[in-house]
């Protein structure tokens, strides 16, 4: 969406509020929250979950059903044609009844003839003595199919699963627009409320099941049906409020961003494996993943947005920049995120070639970094503009050589393959005084090989190394030659 259209493939198929929106997709309907809009990509329709009649005359009276006769079964609105709000399989909620204020409820239409609903039999309360006999409710009168106000929506298993503050939904089982039928059969929709303290911050789809989550709880839905859901919760960390947008999977391990920094999540007890950010905590973040990295954009304690990625396969953090990405999908191989200033950027896939977002018509080639830019316009004439090389850098810890006592270094030994155009230097740094002191010349783009580099000999406690540098770099090992002393400097003032 932007500002109040909405989009697909380029076009606008439809008017939406202005505001943050949540998406989920059934078949090919995609529903939008919380407008409680929906487009039928088949077919192309756009419209509203929710449909009302709304009138001063209804009468109540026996009808048909499945082509016989039957009782108390039948609502008629004289010259309304029924068919242009409902469908036969619709729950609807009937209210403004006075006469008889027990036909206000929430009945399954069966069939729809023109300006007849009809229901199952005996549904309503006739007039007369006996109760047999159609009246007419007159009054403001109304008819409608209703859809909780859901605040985070996710799919799973040809239903659409929701929840409000304290409350889980779940679809009709492969209907979007109904969420009140219940009829006591596998197709019912589903409803439960939780008893834990505090409000949803987020729902995903996970491993066959749909899970939610409060900053303290999280809480799994088993079963295939609703005479058999049983809604599992363990008090733990869950999503931080404000950041459902980081949950996203990658490695088949889901992680988000919790009150106490970012999870791994399993299907047990979620493992936190923030560690690199030490004792920083985070907020707003929105996360996407290649499906084995995860990306997460969030705000550190400075109020900055940093984008960090999470190797599943080696374990490792990076800092990438301060970008701060609003969203992120991933879609034909690729992984896209939007930024604050509206630009659209992808990634390319680490191994093989380039994958062009072809549905769009938009195009980039492959960089160093692996990300391009997508033109704003989009559409069939836009093109990606490729990210130049990215500026990096990687610290070690300190190295104390497992020794107390004074210790110097005297070479380094750095076994490295460079891109062309690439170049790195390695730096060091003596007792954390903050001064970084370059180590020989800078290493240029070259095959994969190794390099001897001799350094100033100095005494210290400890020392930090640091590469720095420009364009795709691999490091394969790294060999420090250092020599040991005693506890205390040899003279007052040297080193």
């Amino acid at each position: 969406m932007d500002g109040t259209g909405f989009f697909y493939r380029g076009e606008r198929k439809g008017t939406v509020t202005a505001g943050k929106k949540t998406f989920a997709a059934l078949g090919a309907y995609i529903v939008i929250l919380p407008d409680k809009a929906y487009y039928n990509t088949a077919d192309g329709s756009f419209g509203k979950l929710e449909a009302e009649w709304k009138g001063t005359s209804l009468t109540f009276t026996n009808g048909k059903l499945f082509g016989e006769a039957a009782e108390a079964n039948t609502i008629t609105a004289t010259g309304v044609n029924w068919a242009d709000y409902f469908k036969a399989g619709d729950a609807v909620t009937i209210s403004g009844c006075t006469t008889h204020a027990e036909n206000n409820k929430t009945p399954v239409i069966r069939e729809i003839d023109g300006d007849k609903l009809h229901f199952y039999e005996y549904v309503f309360t006739l007039g007369g003595s006996k109760g047999e006999s159609p009246y007419t409710e007159r009054g403001s009168l109304s008819i409608k199919r209703t859809v909780p106000d859901m605040d985070y929506l996710c799919e799973n298993e040809n239903r659409l699963w929701g929840c409000d503050g304290n409350t889980i939904y779940a679809s009709k089982l492969g209907d979007i627009f109904n969420w009140n039928v219940y009829e006591g059969v596998s197709t019912d929709s589903y409803a439960v409320d939780t008893g834990s303290a505090g409000r949803f911050t987020g729902c995903i789809s996970f491993l066959g099941y749909p899970v939610f989550f409060k900053e303290d709880h999280i809480y799994k839905v088993y079963g295939s049906m609703p005479s058999n859901f049983e809604v599992m919760g363990s008090a733990t960390l869950g999503v931080a409020e404000g950041s459902a947008g980081s949950l996203a999977i990658a490695g088949e391990t889901l992680f988000y961003l919790s009150r106490a920094g970012i999870m791994a999540y399993s299907g047990g007890i979620p493992q936190p494996i923030g560690g690199a950010f030490g004792l920083e905590r985070h907020r707003d973040a929105a996360a996407g993943s290649d499906g084995l990295k995860y990306y997460v954009s969030m705000a550190g304690e400075d109020g900055e947005h940093r984008l960090h990625v999470y190797d599943t396969q080696r374990g490792l953090w990076h800092t990438e920049d301060r970008t701060k990405a609003a969203h992120f999908a991933r879609w034909g191989g690729n992984l896209y995120f939007l930024n604050d200033k509206g630009e659209i950027w992808w990634e390319n896939p680490p191994m093989g070639p380039p994958r062009e977002p072809s549905e769009s018509g938009s195009r980039g080639e492959r960089t160093n970094s692996g990300m391009s830019e997508l033109s704003p316009e989009g559409g069939s004439e836009g093109y990606g503009a490729c990210e130049d090389e990215v500026p990096w850098w990687a610290e070690f810890g300190d190295f104390v050589e497992n020794s107390p006592n004074k210790k110097g270094v005297s070479k380094l030994q750095v076994r490295l393959e460079l891109d062309e155009g690439a170049e790195v230097q390695a730096l060091i740094q003596f007792d954390s005084d903050g001064e970084w002191r370059k180590v020989n010349g800078v290493l240029g783009e070259g095959p994969k090989r190794s390099y001897y580099l001799p350094i100033i000999p100095r005494r210290g406690d400890h020392y930090r190394l640091r590469l720095e540098g420009r364009g795709g770099c691999r490091v394969y090992s790294l060999v420090r030659e250092y020599y040991t002393g005693s506890e205390l400097k040899s003279k007052p003032g040297r080193q």
